[in-house]
């Protein structure tokens, strides 16, 4: 393996885990992370969490999953391309939604209302949440017992996080410095984000019918690839022809963020992977004229295709769903097995608000589903 940059993330200099291991002949400390990760139930349960579409709704869109493993290869590359550690670039973007609830967005805005008088919910800190404290299947402690920079880029891979409510007592032995930036891997985790679901949801607009090629024209960053795919193949399948687009989209987002982080690299000449968390802004991000047409695109999908009605009509429903769910565990603590353990435990009502958010935000969509069966005697909402 060639060396990395050196304001790469080093993992032989890594600040540790909360619970010391051997050391691994085969593998380095972000490696393990990744492996820890992947093996992880957290993990799999993202194969029946909504990422747009509902993830009953057809096999051909995209689930939690997909867009996680869609992330870490575009994050991958992303470092691999600017000389970063990319073991840490694939284990942040893996773990990246590990926080998410069921039913996508929208189960998270429940949460957080629900959660209002009890320091709300944020998927990031939930992913903290899941890694060093509900995953519980190793033999000497809970949690994954992740590195400290994995944990940093789990929670400030979208930037800095200042004051938020119920960090100091997820990281107790870690201090994620949580007002500076992330390591240049977690900020390459969270612009392929951004490159993936932008490209993803395009496609499965398409696919789901809600949107046509044409109707992407005139739209910023879209509308161009669209006239060069339509221009160059225009008698070919129109699942060709969004393929193409897609794949173009994803692209030219990443040759713009590798262009402008190597310029940002130069100006600011980081000499450790300290100087980029203190660098005062992210140095991995689109250029200012792609940001400005990606906005637009996002602009474009949020009125097309995140609030049409064919997206919404199910949301709503989830919605109801997860606080009807909310509602009644609280108020009876009809949980199972440790959850209810835990509930019945809880010293105040905010730490039994907490176990209930944390038991609902590890569901999967169906899961959901049969619990609300369960705990209403009737049909889901969303059946």
């Amino acid at each position: 393996m060639s060396a990395n940059a050196p304001y790469a993330a080093d993992p032989a200099k890594s600040r540790g885990r909360l619970y010391p291991v051997s050391a691994s002949p085969t593998r380095s400390d972000f490696q393990r992370d990744r492996d820890r990760i992947i093996h992880s139930a957290a993990f799999r349960r993202l194969q029946y969490k909504t990422q747009v579409f509902l993830q009953h709704e057809g096999q051909h869109f995209r689930t939690r999953l997909t867009h996680t493993l869609e992330v870490s290869q575009i994050a991958r590359s992303i470092a691999r391309a600017l000389n970063l550690d990319e073991d840490l670039a694939e284990a942040v973007a893996l773990a990246h939604d590990l926080g998410h609830t069921p039913f996508g967005h929208a189960g998270e805005r429940v949460l957080n209302d629900k959660m209002a008088s009890w320091g709300g919910f944020d998927h990031n800190l939930q992913a903290l949440r899941v890694v060093t404290r509900l995953e519980n299947r190793y033999a000497e402690h809970d949690g994954l017992n992740l590195s400290w920079e994995t944990l940093e880029g789990i929670l400030k891979h979208n930037g800095p996080v200042g004051d938020l409510p119920g960090l100091a007592e997820i990281a107790a032995g870690a201090d994620l410095m949580p007002s500076t930036y992330a390591s240049l891997e977690a900020q390459a985790a969270a612009v392929a984000d951004d490159i993936a679901y932008n490209a993803h949801d395009v496609d499965d607009a398409l696919r789901a019918g809600l949107l046509t090629l044409p109707d992407l024209s005139d739209v910023p960053l879209a509308g161009p690839i669209v006239h060069e795919v339509l221009t160059h193949w225009p008698d070919i399948g129109r699942s060709r022809q969004a393929h193409e687009v897609q794949r173009r989209l994803i692209t030219r987002g990443v040759e713009d963020v590798i262009a402008t982080a190597t310029a940002e690299l130069a100006t600011a000449a980081p000499r450790s992977a300290d100087d980029v968390r203190h660098a005062g802004r992210a140095l991995i991000h689109f250029s200012p004229a792609f940001a400005a047409a990606e906005a637009g695109l996002k602009a474009f999908l949020f009125e097309r295709v995140y609030r049409s009605e064919p997206v919404m009509g199910p949301v709503r429903r989830s919605q109801q769903l997860v606080a009807a769910l909310f509602d009644r565990y609280f108020e009876t603590g009809d949980l199972p097995g440790r959850w209810r353990v835990a509930a019945e435990a809880a010293p105040s009502d905010v730490a039994r608000a907490r176990v209930v958010a944390d038991f609902i935000a590890g569901m999967t969509d169906p899961y959901a589903e049969v619990e609300y069966a369960r705990l209403f005697d009737g049909k889901p909402l969303l059946g």
